[in-house]
This record gives C-alpha cells, structure tokens and sequence, in this order.
C-alpha cells in the first residue's frame, strides 16, 4: 500500500516554484531593503539564521538592509558588528537584547502606540520589501496559520513585495485571521524546530501582595487584558477565586491559559466577542502552545482589531492591567525610558489603558512594585525626570496598586492623588515625597505625616462585618489619604449628630482638624472607618477613635455614625471592634464623655458588657468603663 502525501507534499507538488532553498529565497533581498521579521515566540529562527550565514557567505549581496520588529527574542545575529554595513535594526518595541544598541545609537527605535503599526505598513509609510515568517503547514486547502503571531505579522504579510515563509510542524493552527494562503506567499522553506518559550518570572511575595490588591479590583464578570512579567503573572494567579472572566488582550500567557483551564475563563459575559478569548500573540511554554492549537475558544486577531481602544471600549467592565516603570505624584507614569535613557516602549499598553477608561464600567489598573534597585529607588516619584516618557498620561489610569495597597487617582485634584500615592509608596520614601510635594506646591505646606512604624499602616487591621440590618461593611484603620473622605462623612452629618459627637455646635472642619483623624500615631491612638464601596469609590458611613492614656492604660473613646445609618448595627460593630483591637494592646478599659440626653450612645456602651462606672457634670456623663 502506498504512503499517503501530506498536504503540504500535495502542495509541493502543485507549486514547485515556491518550495526553495534558503539561498535562492534571500537573493531575492536587495540593497536597502526593508526586511520584517516574525514577532515574539513566533520569530522565524531557522530563516534568521540562515540569513546571517547567506549574508556571511555573500558580504556584498546587499547593504543597508532595514530589519524591522516588535519584539525580539533569542539572539539577534543581524545586530553583529561584523554585519553593520549589511544590517541596520529598527525595532517598534526594545527588548533586552536590542537595549544597548539602541541606546548607543547603533539601532534604532520607532515610538509608535501597536495598533498603529499595521497602517504604516498598509499605507506604505513604511513599506515591507520582505517578511521573514513563521507558519504552520499547509492544510488540504492550502491554508497555513500565522500561530502564535498574528499581532503585526498579518499586516507584514498582506503589505510586503516578498513572503518567505518557514513551515515548521511545531507551529500550531489557531483559529481568528491567522490564515495565509499557499499561493499569497512567495517562498516556502519547510524546517522543524522547536518554537521558543517564554520564562516567565516567579512571582515573589511582593508580587503576590499587589496581585491580592488588584483580585479585589476586577469584578466577576469582567473582561481583562494582562501585561507580562512577574506582577502580572502574581495578578493572573490570584484571580483564581473569580468567575466569568472573559480575555480581550494583546498577550495570552500562561497565566491566562491555566485560568482557562480551570473554567474561571469562559468569556461567557463579553459584550463583544462572546465565548472567546481573543489575543493577538502568545509567549509562553510549548504546553500553552499545545493548548492553543485548534482551539474554537481561542482566536487570534490582528493588533489593528485587538488593540483598538475604540474596539476595547465597547468591552463592559474592560479591566487592563498594565506594568510601569515609575509613576511621579501627578499621575504621569513611564513604561518605556528611565530619564534618558530608552528601555522597553510604548507598546500596546496605552492602547489598553485608554479603551478601559472608555469602557463602560471600565477600570485602567497601574501595577508596580514601589521600589527598584534592591531598595534603593523609589518607583514612586515627586516628578519624572527629564526625557522621560510619558507612556501613559495624567487621565490615563484609574488605579495604582503597589505592595502597600491601592490608590484611586481617576477625578482626582493633583493634591488628592499625589496624597493617594504618597500612602502606597515605599514608607522609607514617604518623608521624602512629602517634603518635594510641598515644593512643588502639590499638598498642604502644613502636611502633617507621622514618620517610620508608627505611621505605617496597619492593612492587617482591615476586615468586614455584617450589621445586624444585613449591611456588609469594611472596618479599616484610617489612611493619610484619607482627608477628603473625611470631609464629605463629617459635612453629612447632621447638626444634632455632630453635637452629640463633639459636645459643641461645630459647623466646620478645616483641614487643619481634619488632619487630628486622618494623620494618627497607630501606635498611641486608633480611627477606624466603617465603609461601603469598592476601593476608590469608597464612602465613609461611621468612626470610631480611640486615644490611649498611658497612665492609667486606658483610652478615650468616641464614636459617630451618619444619620442614615443610625440604629441599624454600624455603631455595634465599630465598637465591638475598638474594643478588640484595645485588648489586644492590652489596655484595661475605656473611658468617654458623653451627653446626658444622648442615650442612644449610653446604650451602646452598656450593651457592650463593660463595668461602667458614670460621673455627671453639667450635662455631660464621664464613664469609666472597664473589660
């Protein structure tokens, strides 16, 4: 019995004249070519090589050859010193083995958001002479798929002079426009190899704090898209817990897929694309590239359609999850260059972060460790230094989420956010971005800040309770940046409510007093919040404080709740949880002043169990009341 061709000896045999060697492809290069090459895990690495060895064997073959991409991996021969008249690098992203040329001068870099790409090679303002790409082989209708690259290699395909193609069998079939046909190409060189992996970092226990922060930021339901690096994978591993999410992204990792995996991922509530995770590459292990293959819940897109913040925008609940380098108090945040100096680029992350913030219901969550350096910098920044670039501006992201907790900036005056990152920055660095917020005029001259531990705050204080009227609540100690939320609970309190509270008619609260509540020693005194709302949208709806006396190992309480949630359990559990944390100090009881009319406060006290003992005077009941 005869062995039975494979399609792409059937189509060997249909187009002979496309099936040649590599020397024969690579004369087709001229002088001053512009030379595109495979993106990513992608990169066609036989055709590069074999390149370079032409080349090598032929010096004069060519010169000045443009080589053009977005992200390079594995080695670079092209960039060769023994190459330079042959080969000039122009990269649309920096990665580490391009970072030096470029900035030596020796490369170059072209700034430029990833959805913009495709057009300069459509409209030919940057026209491709020859695509070096990697594809699957044929199927029995001549197809072969772009596999784990379609991001700008479909437009490099569509718009070049020259397709030479590496068939590798290792390259999986994906479905989404991935598709090229045998007769659209021009060379076709058949080499098995295996395609390269991505290493992706280990996340490490910073990294899995700030991915604890941002769970608690991305809602069931939501459609996200996740950056690479050791955060984002810390983030993707702590969404585990969730339900429903659906993938609108430029990257699908490993992360991504183990999530898919488990069902967490099922697309199901996508207001576009529903039912499919949708991406425009992929780096990561050969088993996630096994995953992908043939998959009818994966489509592959180009960046023209994954990264249009316009097409991102029509996502509900669109949550992109971006890295940066620094952030300065303004807001303006850098993914791309330390001072001077390029590092990465712009990428596709501007794109996702703006099509979230167009989204409805949409969040742009900002996520980096607060120092670099092993500790010596702070990523955190009075102002980004000069020649820095701005990668994503000011009205760009909602959120920033370091290891010291979270900071809403979005409608937020310059002095509110620059107080929000203040409180997540590294606390060695808190002093510091105070004193040069205040030289540039961005907070209060008079700030107050209590410096080291003492000031510190404590997130492990934070927990929920239910009230005894069904509502669930957030007690947490209250933050530095915690003033303006202050103002708003203390103007809705009601006169009568503020009288009982403060035994006097005050009818304002200056920052000067509101700074007495949200700047406190955590070590000598408490506040502490009862809060409805997500963070950044969060309402203040109850306080209770606590300041202890260390003569007679006591502290002074008070407590106040706004009128609209008065007798339903909030001033309970605040209480209740005063006088937890007061024991676990070890003091022995409280003490408070308290109106004789007030009668609602002498019964919460008195509910509580303490030994009161009460002393009045003009009016006022000063109780004593023991554990």
């Amino acid at each position: 019995m005869s062995r039975v061709k494979t399609p792409l000896e059937d189509w060997k045999e249909r187009f002979p004249d496309k099936f040649v060697s590599p020397d024969v492809a690579f004369s087709h290069i001229h002088r001053g070519d512009r030379i595109f090459v495979g993106t990513g895990c992608g990169k066609p690495q036989f055709l590069v090589e074999e390149m370079v060895r032409y080349v090598s064997e032929h010096p004069k073959a060519f010169f000045d050859a443009e080589v053009l991409h977005v992200w390079t991996l594995g080695v670079a021969p092209y960039m060769r010193e023994e190459f330079k008249r042959n080969f000039r690098h122009n990269a649309f992203f920096i990665s580490a083995n391009t970072r030096d040329e470029v900035n030596e001068g020796l490369a170059d870099y072209t700034a430029i958001f990833l959805s913009q790409v495709p057009d300069l090679f459509y409209r030919r303002v940057v026209p491709i002479d020859i695509a070096l790409v990697q594809v699957s082989p044929p199927d029995r209708y001549g197809y072969m798929s772009l596999g784990i690259s379609v991001d700008i290699v479909r437009a490099a395909v569509d718009s070049a002079g020259g397709v030479i193609c590496q068939v590798n069998s290792h390259m999986p079939r994906v479905h989404g426009d991935s598709f090229v046909h045998i007769k659209d190409v021009d060379c076709i060189i058949p080499h098995d190899e295996p395609l390269l992996e991505y290493e992706s970092e280990v996340p490490d226990e910073i990294a899995h704090r700030i991915g604890r922060y941002v769970a608690r930021l991305v809602e069931d339901g939501s459609t996200i898209q996740v950056g690479y690096g050791r955060i984002p994978n810390a983030v993707l591993a702590n969404l585990s817990e969730k339900e429903h999410l659906g993938v609108h992204t430029e990257l699908l990792s490993d992360g991504i897929v183990e999530l898919m995996k488990k069902g967490v991922i099922d697309n199901s509530r996508k207001s576009l694309d529903r039912n499919k995770t949708v991406a425009a590459f992929s780096m990561g292990h050969r088993e996630t590239y096994a995953y992908l293959s043939d998959n009818p819940a994966v489509e592959f897109q180009p960046v023209q359609y994954t990264n249009d913040p316009m097409i991102i925008a029509r996502q509900e609940r669109m949550t992109a999850i971006n890295t940066a380098l620094s952030i300065d108090l303004t807001g303006q945040a850098t993914a791309e260059s330390i001072g001077k100096i390029f590092y990465s680029g712009i990428g596709g992350q501007a794109d996702f972060m703006r099509g979230a913030v167009l989204a409805p219901k949409g969040k742009s969550i900002l996520v980096l460790e607060s120092t670099a350096r092993n500790g010596e910098v702070s990523r955190i920044v009075p102002i980004l230094p000069e020649g820095t670039g701005v990668t994503l501006t000011r009205g760009d992201i909602h959120y920033v989420v370091t290891e010291y907790g979270i900071a809403y900036l979005h409608g937020k005056n310059v002095r509110e956010r620059a107080m929000e990152l203040i409180g997540i920055a590294h606390p060695k660095f808190r002093p510091w971005l105070l004193r040069e917020a205040k030289n540039l005029n961005l907070i209060y001259k008079d700030q107050a800040y209590v410096p080291g531990e003492r000031g510190q705050y404590p997130e492990e204080l934070e927990t929920y309770r239910t009230t005894k009227a069904g509502l669930e609540i957030l007690l947490r100690p209250v933050k530095l940046s915690d003033e303006p939320l202050l103002k708003d609970f203390f103007y809705s309190l009601s006169d009568r409510s503020i009288y009982k509270r403060f035994i006097s008619a005050r009818t304002d609260m200056p920052h000067e007093r509101l700074q007495e509540f949200a700047v406190i020693d955590y070590t000598r005194e408490m506040v502490i919040l009862a809060v409805i709302g997500e963070p950044g949208q969060e309402t203040v709806i109850g306080l209770g404080q606590y300041g202890i006396d260390e003569t007679t190992h006591t502290a002074e309480v008070a407590l106040v709740v706004r009128d609209d949630h008065q007798n339903k359990g909030v001033g309970t559990e605040i209480l209740n949880y005063l006088t937890y944390l007061a024991k676990r100090h070890g003091l022995l009881g409280f003490t408070a002043e308290v109106l004789v009319e007030n009668r609602a406060m002498l019964h919460l006290f008195e509910k509580a169990g303490f030994k009161i003992e009460k002393r009045r005077e003009a009016g006022v009941y000063e109780l004593r009341m023991l554990f």
